[in-house]
């Protein structure tokens, strides 16, 4: 019942700004007998619609021509027949006239059969409010032309948004299209129709084929819609004039605030309003022109004002007043400091006057509304405005009541306590305590929200509006590093998306090392046999390190050198060692391992996970490479979409293969998906910077790239082909292990020739030594 009694108002709104109607043009009631030929006409047997038919009649026959009236008839019988029940037919009924009276009777016809195309595929469920939010809609757009761009905007979007099974018949609905249409007025109010067509472009050509994300988008939950929702909007944007507004606060208030934007709050039942705190100046990140008042005049007002709260007003402890007395006492404080801003500055007065809203004195009905914020609306109208040309005694009394205060030069905020609650008192109705209050009007969008004025000595359930900068007990367990970006490769455009993929890397938790310990053990053949190799890829190659001052043995030549110097007189060298150092090896190895939830998995013939097995074969890989002396490090990674790829560190560069690092390797954990290409763009990132003359990046994995928010299989594939190609350009050599057995199908296309496949799982540990021996022997 709201809906509709809302959706009347609108439409009596709208027909009352409608400059056609003429005082003889006022609607008539039909007769019964006219009613009675009318709905003959309509095939809609609902029996809701007997009570409404009338009224809808009513506005029609004011509005419409003969042949709008047919149209207008056809128009809901065709809506009826959709099969949607009763409330798309009130909808369009109620809501046609308006509209067609406005952009022409052709919108009549082809909103209808809109509706009825709608109606043929599977997102039927959309047309009640399709048709609910087409006035708002229209009254932005202005054209019956642009209307129809509009709704064939819609169709285009459900044509590529609704599914299909095994891609014949159209059976799953769009999960975007209602949240899309849901937003639509907001949307219609910050974008021009061709904003709006970028807008959902963007969403279905990145979330088209992934549900959830998609109505993540079109919901404006997700940062990637807010992000383009603020590139395509229009207005005076902070972003654009935050110098300007820091040298106005600076020149004209003496005032050096930090200004912080915040984005326009499009899910909260309330508005949010500027407001400032102790870190800063909240105001909005953008100002549309409004009421003949330019967007940055707008930033100049709520930095008037709130900087007029920061120079004159104190705080107020809140404990003991009521809640209509709080309110009351902040619009009087408004005022007085707005009074105060204007003799400084008297050119804010024709921007205040034209943003205050200006409440006609008899538009609340006191009988059935709380009209308490109407009259607190109609007194500080009447402050601001001597003019105002109200006629209530009361409001006119304390109006007077305030200038004379503000006219003895000293009043402050205690008195405005005094004379606020004097108002509040001699006003006071029985109906302001009822539910049903009335705001239109009320609200005074330049004015900050009056968190700062309160003072609280007690808690009360009044702190939970205000965001209380509050510790919380639990912290979080992942404070680590910001995250890194890193761009990812579109093959289907060949181009980079630039900052596409956040990696979060931190220090891998600890676990048991005495379990890497029994599994060097239960391998302990193996690592002989690896210790004999290792032995052999020793250099055996030395070269003599001379003029040391510190050293394995003396050199000769430079010590009696040095004696000579001494006894004629001179300085002798100091520098009479020599070392030695192995020569002929200089590697530096990142193993880079693939975390994802898909080795948790035991392979079929296998009494081990994948996971088990990696550490084993890990380990005996590790104890190689120390042995042989040669840095490395060691890293896993995993995915949960683009926005969180994790990579953690097991082994750095410089540590040692110890317990510490044996507890890592231990505690390693699956889960989440495979985003390898950012994973391999950061393990070259740490591994690029050695000082070495080869350097290796060797790749353990047990499947093809892929993540949750990716449905193209070739599109993760194709950017770590291209991560690859980068690392051969920065001169280092990749290789992969590939655990799957479906690996030929994608890996090679990725690697080229430097992959091995491992078929038969339980031999791991050894082939990856192998590896690892081939390709540094």
């Amino acid at each position: 019942m709201n809906s509709s009694s809302d959706s009347r108002g609108d439409r009596l709104v709208a027909q009352a700004n409608t400059p056609d109607i003429g005082k003889g043009d006022q609607p008539v009631a039909p007769t019964d007998d006219v009613t009675s030929r009318y709905r003959t006409q309509l095939s809609c047997n609902f029996k809701q619609l007997d009570e409404a038919f009338a009224a809808c009649m009513q506005d029609a026959l004011a509005l419409l021509s003969e042949e709008g009236i047919k149209d207008y008839l056809d128009g809901a019988s065709l809506v009826c027949k959709i099969g949607r029940g009763f409330d798309p037919v009130l909808t369009y009924l109620e809501e046609m006239p308006v509209i067609a009276h406005k952009l022409g009777e052709g919108m009549l016809t082809r909103v209808s059969q809109a509706v009825w195309k709608i109606s043929r595929t599977p997102n039927g469920r959309i047309i009640p409010i399709f048709l609910q939010t087409l006035p708002d809609v229209c009254r932005r757009l202005e054209s019956e032309e642009l209307v129809g761009h509009y709704i064939t905007l819609l169709f285009e979007m459900m044509e590529r948004t609704t599914g299909s099974i095994h891609g014949f018949h159209t059976t799953i609905p769009s999960p975007g299209l209602p949240k899309l249409l849901e937003q639509m007025p907001y949307l219609m109010s910050q974008l021009a129709l061709g904003g709006l067509k970028n807008w959902i472009e963007y969403g279905i050509r990145n979330y088209g084929k992934h549900p959830h994300r998609q109505e993540e988008y079109f919901s404006l939950q997700s940062a990637d819609a807010k992000a383009m929702l603020q590139h395509e909007r229009h207005g005076t944007l902070f972003t654009h004039h935050e110098r300007k507004l820091n040298l106005y606060l600076k020149a004209c208030w003496e005032n050096t605030e930090y200004l912080v934007p915040y984005s326009v709050d499009f899910r909260d039942m309330r508005e949010q309003q500027p407001y400032f705190d102790e870190f800063g100046m909240r105001i909005p990140d953008v100002f549309d022109d409004a009421h003949g008042v330019t967007g940055i005049d707008r930033y100049r007002a709520v930095l008037a004002h709130m900087a007029a709260h920061q120079r004159w007003t104190r705080k107020v402890v809140a404990d003991n007043f009521s809640p209509q007395q709080r309110i009351a006492i902040e619009r009087l404080e408004d005022s007085r400091v707005e009074y105060l801003a204007m003799q400084q500055y008297p050119g804010l007065r024709r921007i205040f006057t034209a943003l205050h809203p200006a409440p006609l004195e008899n538009e609340c009905d006191s009988r059935t509304e709380s009209c308490f914020r109407h009259r607190l609306a109609m007194l500080s109208w009447a402050i601001l405005n001597p003019a105002h040309g109200y006629q209530n005694a009361k409001i006119n009394e304390f109006a007077g009541k305030f200038h004379a205060k503000m006219l003895q030069g000293n009043a402050t905020t205690a008195d405005m306590v005094t004379v606020a609650i004097s108002f509040v008192a001699q006003t006071r109705l029985q109906t302001d305590q009822l539910p049903s209050v009335y705001f239109n009007n009320t609200a005074i969008p330049y004015r900050d929200d009056n968190r700062h004025l309160w003072q609280y000595i007690e808690e009360s359930d009044d702190e939970e509006f205000f965001d209380e900068h509050k510790q919380t007990a639990q912290q979080n367990e992942q404070s680590g590093l910001p995250p890194r970006h890193y761009p990812e490769w579109d093959y289907s455009t060949q181009t980079y998306r630039p900052d596409w993929t956040s990696v979060y890397e931190s220090l891998h938790p600890a676990g048991n090392p005495a379990v890497i310990d029994a599994l060097l053990q239960k391998h302990a053949a193996l690592a002989k046999r690896l210790k004999q190799i290792v032995d052999l890829l020793k250099p055996q190659n030395y070269t003599r390190v001379r003029y040391q001052e510190e050293g394995s043995e003396l050199d000769l030549d430079v010590a009696i050198r040095s004696l000579i110097d001494f006894k004629g007189g001179a300085n002798p060298d100091p520098r009479i060692n020599m070392s030695h150092k192995h020569d002929g090896r200089n590697i530096a190895v990142m193993l880079l391992l693939d975390l994802s939830a898909s080795i948790s998995e035991v392979p079929e013939g296998a009494t081990q996970s994948i996971l088990e097995l990696s550490q084993e074969a890990v380990s005996l890989l590790a104890y190689a490479i120390e042995a042989l002396g040669d840095p490395f490090a060691i890293a896993g990674f995993a995915s949960n979409t683009r926005h969180e790829v994790r990579y953690q560190h097991i082994k750095g560069f410089k540590e040692h293969w110890n317990d510490e690092v044996k507890g890592r390797l231990a505690a390693m954990q699956a889960g989440y998906s495979t985003r390898m290409g950012a994973a391999v763009r950061h393990a070259a990132h740490y591994l690029e910077h050695q000082q070495a003359d080869k350097k290796l990046l060797l790749i353990l994995t047990d499947g093809e790239p892929s993540d949750i928010d990716v449905d193209d299989p070739q599109l993760l594939t194709q950017d770590t082909r291209q991560a690859v190609k980068e690392l051969d350009q920065k001169g280092i050599y990749s290789y992969c292990i590939s655990l799957d057995p479906r690996a030929d199908e994608y890996v090679r296309d990725i690697f080229g020739k430097r992959v091995t496949v491992v078929d038969n799982v339980q031999r791991l540990p050894e082939r990856m030594t192998q590896v690892f021996v081939t390709l540094t022997g």
